[in-house]
């Protein structure tokens, strides 16, 4: 049956789909369902879905979108490109099938379908009784079938997953053969996965460029990439001799064509002022022949990950590379992400800096807040959601901050695998003022400098708090505070101007009360810990017995024990 759409004026896409419905009865609970239609109708225009990133690993499903702020809303437009019998797409805590909000299209062979569903703890498929993926069109192309639907960010649907700020994690599954009804497609047989992706990006308007700004790509050398799941492959390039002090004043990604689904993240990072040379190297990044020296290449200049758009520095600030004081040597860093194991894959990616010559009044400048890498921070095992907390305290920004205070515009957060939410706020006077960056759903393969929607301004006596939640239930021992994948760190790289001397504010556990805990554990668990000098604090954690008792002495240990403070300057010498 074919339908057609007026196309009216309206703020975002441009196809409003007449209220095309059929009666649809499931135990007799009678839903409007929206029959799915060829329609002919205008195109919307590229430039009304911003932003882009490709669902599944061979590209055959691609999702744009557009964030409507003063609707509240996410306008999507689904491009799929080989249509069989339907598919779902939607949202969930952390990309699981379980307990998901969905938006499905299928078919019975004769008729097709769109409605909100919603899947239980067993992944039973279930009817919203509340609609609120709207559909507003549907048409052909030669290249496939474009869906286009709008979802408010809140809906009120203790059914309805919130659109928030932070990571979201999208799932799609492919419907292969027809289905009689909505209850009748079984989750765990699709062919589906996730993709994560920053659903509600920032409204930042795009400062004006300067008319004498030079770009520079930092690019893998038409790599082979492995034909394995997972690799970080390395490459090091080189400023000119004699490079001049110049700013960076944006970034964007250089994706070779047909491997946008491949590339996962990228960064690029400057190497250590104090070496005059580093060694050439082009290949995996764990590989036993990387030179060692490659580990002091570790100032960030630039990172991606995928459906991440240009990155602006605010006009009045510029993130400073060459002249004297710093190094001419860069590192990039890729990260491939092949599951369907593509061979002989070809790639070029890699990073385009934008930089110019007219130095911007102020250098920018990058802080690390959180905890500090030590082991006296840990996380027992079993825990669904432990919290550890990490402070930038008044005493520091007191000594370290300008009289006219910092802005802060963009950050990054990061933890390694047990990582699932971490939040930074500004505290003034004791009292929490302003939420710097959250991610409820924090996941750690997806690691973006992510610009902030506002910059905050902080001021010599204020307080940076940045919380970590773990989850540590496939552990069987504890994870303690390290660089290793399998420790655990809590960090957030504040991107701020203008520059000050303090490159990392953080926290961890005094010590001293530390071993006062294992003492008291001691005590009460018949001696069961060595506690003598030369055991390490990991050792005298992976012995401990973690019953209920000993999880909550530690949980107040690190709530209210006094903290030993990092208030260091760039040289990694403590500020008095």
């Amino acid at each position: 049956r074919m339908q057609n759409s007026r196309s009216k004026p309206c703020s975002c896409p441009s196809l409003k789909l007449r209220e095309v419905a059929s009666m649809y009865l499931t135990m007799v609970v009678a839903f409007l369902v929206i029959l799915v239609v060829a329609l002919q109708g205008s195109v919307p225009r590229q430039s009304d879905f911003p932003y882009k990133v490709p669902l599944d690993p061979q590209g055959l499903l691609e999702l744009s979108w557009n964030v409507s702020y003063p609707e509240q809303a996410v306008y999507f437009q689904l491009l799929i490109r080989d249509l069989q019998f339907g598919l779902l797409f939607g949202m969930s805590d952390r990309g699981e099938f379980e307990n998901a909000d969905l938006a499905v299209l299928w078919s019975d062979g004769h008729n097709s379908y769109f409605g909100d569903a919603w899947s239980d703890a067993k992944g039973q498929l279930h009817m919203d009784s509340q609609q609120d993926y709207q559909l507003l069109g549907a048409r052909k192309a030669p290249e496939g079938l474009y869906l286009l639907f709008r979802r408010a960010f809140s809906t009120c649907d203790p059914k309805d997953y919130l659109i928030e700020d932070g990571t979201v994690h999208l799932i799609y599954g492919i419907l292969e053969k027809p289905v009689h009804s909505l209850q009748a497609i079984n989750i765990s047989a699709l062919q589906g996965g996730l993709q994560r992706v920053q659903l509600l990006k920032p409204n930042i308007s795009i400062p004006e460029l300067p008319r004498d700004m030079k770009t520079m790509e930092i690019t893998a050398p038409d790599v082979v990439i492995p034909s394995q799941e997972t690799t970080y492959w390395c490459y090091m390039a080189e400023l000119p001799e004699g490079f001049p002090k110049h700013h960076i004043i944006m970034y964007e990604p250089v994706v070779t064509a047909g491997n946008e689904a491949l590339v996962h993240h990228m960064e690029v990072f400057q190497c250590a002022a104090e070496f005059d040379s580093f060694p050439h190297y082009n290949g995996p990044c764990d590989s036993k022949m990387k030179p060692d020296r490659l580990n002091y290449c570790r100032h960030v200049l630039a990172a991606w990950a995928m459906g991440a758009q240009a990155f602006y520095y605010p006009e009045e600030a510029g993130l400073a590379f060459g002249g004297p004081g710093s190094s001419r040597y860069l590192r990039l860093e890729i990260h491939y992400h092949n599951p369907l194991v593509f061979k002989g894959r070809r790639d070029s990616s890699g990073i385009r800096l934008y930089y110019t010559a007219t130095l911007r009044p102020y250098d920018a400048g990058i802080m690390e807040l959180g905890l500090v890498y030590t082991p006296v921070m840990a996380i027992p095992p079993g825990e669904d959601s432990f919290i550890l907390t990490g402070y930038c305290t008044d005493k520091c920004t007191q000594l370290a901050l300008p009289a006219a205070g910092i802005r802060i515009f963009a950050s990054q957060l990061h933890t390694h695998l047990a990582g699932r939410k971490v939040v930074t706020v500004l505290s003034r006077e004791g009292r929490e003022r302003q939420v710097v960056n959250a991610d409820r759903h924090y996941s750690p393969h997806f690691q973006e400098i992510r610009m902030l929607k506002e910059v905050v301004a902080v001021f010599p006596g204020d307080e940076l708090i940045t919380t970590c939640t773990y989850n540590t239930e496939d552990r069987s021992r504890a994870t303690v505070g390290g660089f290793g994948i399998l420790e655990e760190m809590c960090v957030n790289y504040v991107h701020y101007y203008p520059q000050t001397q303090l490159e990392l504010c953080k926290s961890a556990v005094d010590p001293g009360y530390l071993h006062r805990y294992f003492n008291l554990v001691n005590r009460f668990n018949d001696e069961e810990i060595c506690m003598c000098p030369q055991v390490s604090v990991p050792q005298q954690f992976y012995s401990i017995p973690w019953n209920t008792f000993n999880r909550d002495v530690l949980k107040s240990l690190y709530d209210f024990a006094p903290i030993s403070m990092h208030c260091n300057k760039s040289s990694a010498v403590r500020f008095p």
